[in-house]
């Protein structure tokens, strides 16, 4: 049965495609939502940047059609800005008619009431007081669901299971084929957690390849000094050193490891071996006060703030580092990173000036999404901090950005109450909507942390509050 969706500003904002996934169904956008669409276009950061894009999307649609009397969209649907129905003598006392969101549902309760006979109207919303407000008017209400991802049920990269000493026994004699016991199916990469229901004493750590079960290759080493700690970071450890895995998500609450390991892994891999020529640091601007923008200074400065995590992780991984061997290499700087075809000698280490340091000799380079449309990111290990707070549509532009010998980190808490922007939550940000669509892939990998180890404080608070 045909419906009518009336959208309103933030769910085009939140994925600007959204018009292509009502399938054969009429959408609806109120004349206000182009008017918040163009007053939002030149703010910066992530709401510009979606504002421009779902501007963009409304206007590629108009060679399909009359936009006024209704565009047929490729998918079946129709689409027609609403410039009428904004009566509102239908709309409860005590409602301020000024504001945009209060016009919205105008124009939503109108068209339900002249249609509710023929077409079933509903209002989506990503704004939890215009969905509360729509319900007391007895407004059919819902929430973008097509990039939702049922968080219940979210891949944890892992499963746990028994098996006979003899079958752990093969893994390590050219591995383990899937069979009834360790069950029938298994994403590619996906760690097997594994223990002899014959032998109390018999447990291990194993990898799917997509083949076989088979060991881990990275059990023994280390990464710019640092071991990991718990089953979760060994399997996370296992991903970020693996070359061959282009892609690895992290998720996991504060303190469970998903930056110091990223970024020792990082630093080991550009500065320690050269598999890659540079260290590329991302994160979401999504301040809790003012913009980027009103911060004095240079690209680089304003980012400071925002970027302090990362200088937190090298402190942390340095006190990590034996001090003998930190002074054997600030004394022999090694000249093996190419820049412009000609060999540069890596800066030595300092706490205070390594970051400078290193982004001086393009070693290092931290960036916002704001500088990240249009670039191909080549030779690089990328990590994407604070992840949970990007939209669908900003995850896939920063993985599309992956060019030749990259490796992509994206790490996160997608949990609510670790979510700053307006425009998610903890069931359609962009981390975990890439958590679920990338897990069948074989350049792909996912571990979930859940072992807290910063600090016992950090532990409790993490559990109690």
């Amino acid at each position: 049965m045909i419906k009518n969706y009336i959208l309103d500003t933030n769910v085009l904002i939140h994925f600007p495609g959204c018009i292509h996934t009502f399938e054969d169904n009429n959408i609806i956008i109120p004349i206000i939502c182009l008017e918040e669409l163009d007053n939002l276009k030149k703010k910066e950061g992530i709401v510009g940047y979606q504002a421009r894009e779902a501007i963009r999307e409304i206007n590629n649609v108009r060679q399909y059609g009359n936009i006024h009397i209704g565009v047929k969209l490729p998918n079946g649907g129709t689409l027609r800005v609403e410039l009428n129905h904004m009566s509102p003598v239908d709309m409860p006392d005590g409602v301020d008619l000024d504001k945009n969101d209060n016009k919205i549902l105008t124009i939503a309760m109108n068209i339900r009431n002249e249609s509710k006979k023929f077409v079933k109207t509903i209002l989506v919303t990503k704004d939890l007081c215009v969905a509360i407000k729509a319900e007391s008017m007895n407004l059919e209400v819902q929430d973008y669901q097509n990039d939702k991802i049922d968080v219940d049920q979210i891949y944890k990269g892992y499963k746990e299971v028994s098996l006979s000493s003899k079958y752990i026994d093969k893994i390590y004699h050219g591995g383990l084929k899937l069979n009834k016991e360790t069950g029938p199916e298994a994403f590619p990469n996906e760690f097997f957690c594994i223990k002899s229901y014959d032998d109390d004493s018999h447990e291990t750590l194993a990898k799917f390849n997509g083949d076989k079960i088979i060991p881990l290759k990275y059990g023994n080493d280390k990464a710019w000094g640092l071991t990991p700690r718990n089953r979760e970071q060994r399997m996370a450890f296992e991903l970020l050193m693996d070359q061959d895995i282009d892609l690895v998500t992290l998720s996991g609450g504060a303190g469970t490891g998903k930056s110091i390991l990223s970024v020792a892994v990082a630093l080991q891999k550009v500065i320690e071996s050269n598999a890659y020529d540079k260290i590329i640091f991302v994160k979401p601007v999504v301040p809790a006060g003012e913009s980027i923008g009103f911060l004095p200074g240079t690209e680089n400065q304003k980012l400071k703030p925002f970027m302090d995590s990362f200088g937190d992780a090298i402190e942390s991984l340095m006190n990590e580092r034996n001090k003998i061997q930190l002074i054997e290499k600030i004394d022999k700087p090694r000249k093996n990173i190419k820049k412009n075809n000609e060999h540069i000698e890596k800066p030595m280490f300092s706490v205070e000036a390594f970051l400078e340091q290193y982004r001086e000799a393009g070693i290092i380079e931290m960036k916002t999404f704001t500088f990240m449309r249009g670039r191909t990111l080549s030779n690089a290990m990328v990590i994407i901090d604070e992840a949970q707070e990007m939209t669908p549509h900003l995850a896939k532009l920063m993985l599309t950005r992956a060019g030749q010998n990259s490796k992509f980190v994206m790490i996160g808490d997608p949990s609510d109450n670790q979510i700053d922007n307006i425009l998610v939550d903890s069931k359609s940000n962009g981390l975990v909507y890439v958590i679920e669509k990338m897990k069948p892939y074989s350049i792909t990998g996912h571990v979930s942390l859940e072992e807290v180890e910063r600090s016992p404080l950090a532990k409790i608070a993490e559990e109690s509050l």
